[in-house]
């Protein structure tokens, strides 16, 4: 299989985390969303990252997608079989795609708009919203547990992000979250080779 992805894009992120952790093996094949590769366009209308393209001639589409098509492939050994610790693990990676999304709108705001013309308030309340989302997640951190599911992947690559485009911005207020993120690696030591590749 092959997955059109990003180095920098936290979803393309959880999802190569994902296919390691469940011994899925995947070609990643770099794309720039920027310039609408045929490659990416014929197999996703949105153009958007990642998007995965099976051997059978599939293309699966958004991150979420691709997870949920990742646990059916492997009989549930991406999230927890249990109702309720399913649907926290669910939660928890809609919450960490959600502050994904804000941190990327942030992004664009600033990279794409000329200096004069970035409003500084649309990027003030999506910072709320990320440190809100920080917030909930530190006070009380995810249990890592015996197995790793979706949701971690989703709030590692959150964090990764983080470190990459906002270092030394949000650490000193979200200590757990660092720790968590110490204790993650300890769990899927994978994860510091994967983000050295990325």
């Amino acid at each position: 299989m092959k997955l059109l992805c990003s180095p920098a894009s936290p979803y393309s992120s959880k999802v190569r985390m994902a296919a390691h952790f469940l011994d899925i093996e995947i070609d990643a094949i770099r794309v720039d969303t920027n310039t609408g590769p045929a490659i990416l366009v014929n197999n996703n209308p949105l153009g958007k990252i990642p998007t995965l393209l099976t051997d059978d001639g599939a293309s699966i589409f958004d991150s979420v997608v691709i997870m949920h098509y990742f646990d059916r492939l492997t009989k549930g050994r991406l999230y927890p079989s249990k109702k309720g610790k399913r649907t926290d693990a669910e939660v928890l990676e809609a919450l960490c795609d959600g502050i994904c999304d804000c941190l990327l709108t942030i992004v664009y705001e600033r990279r794409f708009r000329e200096e004069e013309k970035v409003h500084q308030p649309w990027i003030d309340r999506q910072w709320k919203k990320v440190t809100a989302g920080l917030a909930h997640l530190g006070a009380k951190p995810p249990k890592l547990g015996k197995k790793l599911n979706g949701g971690h992947f989703a709030l590692a690559a959150t964090l990764d992000y983080l470190d990459l485009r906002f270092k030394d911005q949000w650490e000193a207020d979200h200590a757990p979250l660092v720790d968590w993120l110490a204790q993650f690696e300890k769990k899927f030591p994978a994860h510091r080779e994967l983000k050295a590749s990325a």
